[in-house]
């Protein structure tokens, strides 16, 4: 397999953060769209690179173990669980072929490699390149974890939905829980890549990604959002309307309600993770709205007020 080098598809350094990993893709992925650019071959293969790229360095799991391992960082659990299995011994890599074991003595850290040449033994068949006897072939491994973000308006996640999400190929039918979060992520068993040797598949992770285009700011379970309130009612009390997530409520004002002043509506906000009939909070906060371009006979009676105080 040819190594990739992910971060040079993104053009952004080894040491780029989370954000300037997402920035990149964002920017390249609208260059690239075949929307954008129809019955171009050469930006849709440019297109799949991105998201390829994308999906190893925006999770860092995934980046992780391709810092580490290379082109070979999807085998990086069947690694590590070959370490802990006696396949690997601390000073090099052990093979166990015919009920014997054969050690290659290194010094120092593998390079990539020596990591390569441990999985061809592995998984690959035969012997490497550096003619070490093939092994493992009846050693079952666990198959390699999906990692897939998914996108979601405020909106969607408000109740629980079902949709169908394709990964690898597959059509996947999801019951979406109200209530889920920001960067939560779930897992489904079973889902990921198959198993080597007839070892179990991995499990695929799905990463919720929710927009939030409305007019409410959400923390957590509970839901805040400002309301204007005119001088008058501010001051002499009164009713007033004001929309929730899902539907209106009324509020009484009291007199000399002060600009900030907050108001809990319990049970309005948003539905609690898994927790059926649950709800967090609304918090308004009001926002007195001053009067312009008041006319003569305002400013006078202002000031009449403004005298009796």
């Amino acid at each position: 397999m040819e190594f990739i080098d992910y971060y040079k598809i993104l053009g952004v350094d080894k040491k780029a953060s989370e954000a300037d990993i997402k920035k990149a893709y964002r920017k390249l992925a609208r260059k690239y769209h075949p929307d954008l650019n129809p019955n171009d071959k050469k930006a849709e293969q440019k297109f799949k690179e991105i998201n390829e790229a994308n999906e190893v360095l925006s999770h860092a799991e995934n980046r992780k173990k391709y810092d580490t391992y290379g082109k070979d960082w999807k085998h990086a659990e069947e690694f590590e669980k070959a370490k802990q299995q006696g396949y690997y011994r601390q000073g090099g890599p052990q093979y166990q072929s015919g009920g014997q074991s054969q050690r290659q003595s290194y010094s120092g850290h593998f390079s990539e490699e020596d990591f390569s040449d441990f999985f061809s033994s592995m998984f690959g068949g035969g012997r490497s390149s550096r003619g070490r006897s093939s092994a493992g072939r009846s050693a079952k491994f666990r198959g390699q974890d999906f990692h897939a973000d998914l996108h979601l308006s405020l909106n969607d996640v408000y109740r629980t939905h079902k949709r169908t999400l394709t990964v690898d190929g597959k059509n996947i039918r999801l019951t979406i829980p109200a209530g889920v979060k920001d960067g939560q992520t779930i897992k489904i068993k079973g889902y990921g890549g198959e198993g080597v040797n007839g070892g179990p598949k991995g499990d695929l992770h799905i990463r919720f990604q929710i927009d939030n285009s409305t007019e409410f700011k959400r923390d957590g379970n509970n839901l805040f959002k400002t309301v204007d309130l005119d001088m008058y009612k501010a001051v002499l009390g009164g009713e007033l309307v004001v929309s929730t997530f899902e539907g209106k409520a009324k509020l009484k004002v009291k007199e000399g309600t002060q600009n900030g002043t907050q108001v809990k509506l319990k049970g309005k906000g948003f539905p609690v993770y898994k927790k059926e009939g649950q709800f967090g909070d609304l918090i308004i906060t009001y926002r007195i709205k001053i009067p312009q371009n008041l006319s003569p006979k305002e400013k006078e009676l202002f000031n009449e007020l403004s005298k009796m105080r």
